[in-house]
């Protein structure tokens, strides 16, 4: 294992450098590079599905599948596919990441330990991409549509020993020089700290319908108090496709190139939940934003998307209970999420037509049973109660509420994508990218060095771990609808305010 990594990063080294070199001597905008002709990308986008293992790209082939033609049409993931990513953290936290972990890898392109925001093992801090980018004069956004300060956002634009020191991170972001920041938040962020944005020049929103009415940098909108609705609640469709056009638009003014980070954050949520049916509304709502970003990249030769997951959550099953069976009628004909369902039934003495009219099928008596004594129990048991019935019809199953440790796939279109073709590690992610960046530094700095966190829940210091995991590669920087689009109800029913964990292990209904 060791000799196989070792000969493996040698080999990325020499690859890298090899391409680096090509770059330095050449004016020409396509090079030649081991037998192939990748151009070097001006923009590079970067997608992460928060949470979404393989097995949710097969769900949602089968979700969005026409059942009235005899194949299987293909999703924009399985036009896009070209390799997987191993995606353990470094050695001192075990084989399965958590999500600020595997964000600091694809950041950085160095292993830590779990819960670290783009720090080593030592709690020193790991230079970005974004910061990198920053340096050499290119713009930096972020679209997410979990909290702008949490694990993934946090990890590409700052740093801090622990992810859950959420008001340390978003005052943090005042000294990154970040030109876009748009998604959730709005508590991290009081007037005061809103204020000093302002007076660095920042437009603060906080209506999405403002975002039409941005028209250049810098902007940080922060649309929901923590996270943005579920997509298939929201009345106010494909926000996440919204924000990354958008972010394109403001981005693409700067002339020498932006690097634009957009996550699917609420996957990853929906997969704690163990919520089959939320998952998939937000998988659509994912694969809308890709295919914004490939669309953007057929006009814009210059400009790379590379897509990926930073773990899987909820280990899912097509299929379940030993029966050969994934039944997705039942999921596509529920109109709502189920924790929305729940506080429907509970607030309506005629609960059971409601729960029947959202659900797309009658329940049978022994499920209105059930519900009829989770009802009685409040909404989180009412919620959990109607997931299962769920699972139960469509056959859905899962091993966790928690995340697992299987390696996740990679998508990429545009210039330089054969760099990511087949097996790589998700270190390796970031180097390839870090590698494509323009190599004459504007500004030549290090990042800041941190504070030590104040928050109690701060990670007590790990142990130094072993060196072979956590050291870097050392490459030197030298709306669109999905296919057979299907349309869901989108009634405006309030959804429970999603409460955050203390951990990344989570009980259900309680995402991260």
């Amino acid at each position: 294992m060791t000799l196989t990594r070792s000969l493996f990063s040698g080999l990325l080294l020499l690859s890298g450098s090899l391409f680096s070199l090509a770059q330095a001597n050449s004016d020409s905008p396509s090079l030649t590079m081991m037998g192939t002709t990748p151009s070097v990308p001006k923009n590079i986008v970067i997608m992460i599905g928060d949470g979404m293992g393989p097995a949710y790209t097969s769900a949602y082939r089968y979700y969005k599948n026409n059942p009235d033609t005899e194949e299987v049409e293909q999703t924009v993931f399985d036009r896009l596919l070209v390799g997987s990513a191993s995606t353990y953290p470094a050695k001192i936290s075990g084989y399965v990441t958590d999500s600020a972990a595997a964000a600091t890898a694809l950041a950085t392109g160095v292993k830590s330990y779990n819960g670290a925001v783009s720090v080593d093992t030592q709690k020193q801090p790991l230079t970005t991409i974004m910061e990198k980018a920053k340096q050499l004069g290119l713009a930096t956004g972020v679209a997410v549509t979990s909290q702008i300060n949490h694990a993934t956002p946090a990890a590409f634009l700052t740093h801090n020993e622990s992810r859950r020191n959420y008001d340390e991170i978003a005052n943090s972001f005042l000294n990154t020089d970040t030109d876009v920041m748009l998604g959730g938040g709005q508590r991290y962020f009081p007037p005061k700290l809103l204020k000093k944005f302002e007076a660095k020049g920042y437009q603060h929103i906080s209506d999405f319908a403002q975002l039409d009415t941005v028209t250049e940098p810098k902007v940080i909108g922060l649309f929901a108090d923590i996270q943005l609705p579920w997509a298939i609640n929201d009345k106010d469709a494909h926000k996440l496709s919204k924000m990354t056009s958008k972010a394109l638009e403001l981005l693409s003014q700067n002339q020498d190139g932006f690097v634009l980070l957009v996550e699917g954050s609420l996957i990853d949520w929906a997969g704690h939940n163990n919520d089959i049916v939320t998952a998939m509304a937000e998988m659509d709502e994912f694969a809308n934003a890709i295919e914004v970003v490939e669309q953007y990249v057929r006009q814009h030769k210059d400009t790379l998307m590379v897509v990926t997951a930073d773990h899987n959550t909820g280990g899912l099953s097509i299929g379940a209970n030993g029966e050969y069976i994934w039944k997705t009628d039942i999921i596509n004909g529920v109109s709502n999420s189920p924790d929305a369902i729940a506080s429907l039934a509970l607030a309506d003495g005629d609960w059971q037509s409601q729960v029947n009219a959202k659900l797309g099928f009658e329940l049978s008596p022994e499920e209105a049973i059930q519900l009829s004594l989770a009802r009685m129990q409040g909404v989180e048991v009412m919620t959990t109660a109607i997931k299962k019935i769920i699972d139960l019809r469509s056959y859905t199953g899962w091993t966790t509420g928690g995340h697992t440790g299987v390696d996740v796939q990679v998508f990429t279109s545009g210039p330089a994508s054969t760099l990511f073709n087949g097996y790589q590690d998700n270190t390796d992610i970031a180097n390839k990218l870090m590698s494509l960046l323009p190599k004459k530094p504007k500004v030549a700095s290090k990042p800041k060095a941190i504070a030590p966190a104040t928050s109690k829940s701060a990670a007590t210091k790990p142990a130094a771990a072993p060196s072979l995991e956590a050291q870097p590669l050392q490459i030197k920087p030298v709306v669109i609808k999905s296919e057979k689009s299907k349309s869901m109800a989108t009634k405006a029913i309030a959804t429970p305010e999603l409460k955050e964990p203390s951990s990344d292990t989570v009980t259900l209904g309680k995402p991260i």
